[in-house]
């Protein structure tokens, strides 16, 4: 179940290290009002994730960009603080952060972000989250609902399309020639 608390200031980037650090298994986020998002992580969960992540590193290995799993967080320019389960920013950009920037919070908003629904988290907070994402400067936004087997694609300047049933899908022109395979995710 994702918690969101209201603090009475908003945690700075080095808190939600501190908390992250002593509270393993919780993904710690900052909202773009700086509330606390606090997000367990599933068995379950945590495979769909990593199944997700291995097909986008597999393209980038062939396409460019780097890849990234739930346990990157990114700074983005509204303040927000926040770690999708699976993300690709393009090699130019990541190139252009200097060495301490790329260790830290990448002070950046991936080009293509992708969330997996949990049992608990509410659709509409995932759909909110996906809009914060391409207000700052995402091209790509995918929501994948495993237990109604529907992806729900945020793209700029578009209006959101749900896919539902596809064992298989592609995400042009953001992603060129990327091809997921929804089947080991749904299952």
């Amino acid at each position: 179940m994702t918690l969101t608390l209201k603090l009475a200031a908003p945690p700075s980037d080095q808190e939600i290290l501190d908390l992250s650090r002593r509270n393993p298994g919780l993904r710690f986020e900052r909202g773009p009002g700086g509330d606390l998002i606090v997000t367990p992580t599933g068995s379950k969960g945590g495979r769909r994730e990593a199944e997700l992540v291995a097909q986008l590193h597999r393209w980038a290995r062939e396409h460019g960009g780097a890849t990234f799993g739930a346990s990157a967080g990114f700074r983005l320019p509204d303040g927000s603080l926040l770690s999708p389960d699976a993300s690709w920013v393009r090699q130019e950009r990541w190139e252009a952060m200097s060495p301490e920037d790329q260790e830290r919070f990448a002070p950046l908003c991936p080009d293509a972000v992708f969330e997996i629904a949990s049992r608990t988290d509410a659709l509409a907070d995932l759909r909110a989250k996906m809009h914060v994402y391409l207000a700052n400067g995402a091209q790509i936004a995918v929501l994948i609902d495993p237990f109604n087997r529907k992806v729900e694609v945020f793209a700029r300047g578009q209006a959101s399309k749900v896919i539902e049933g596809a064992g298989q899908i592609t995400l042009e022109p953001a992603l060129p020639g990327f091809t997921l395979d929804l089947s080991p995710i749904f299952a």
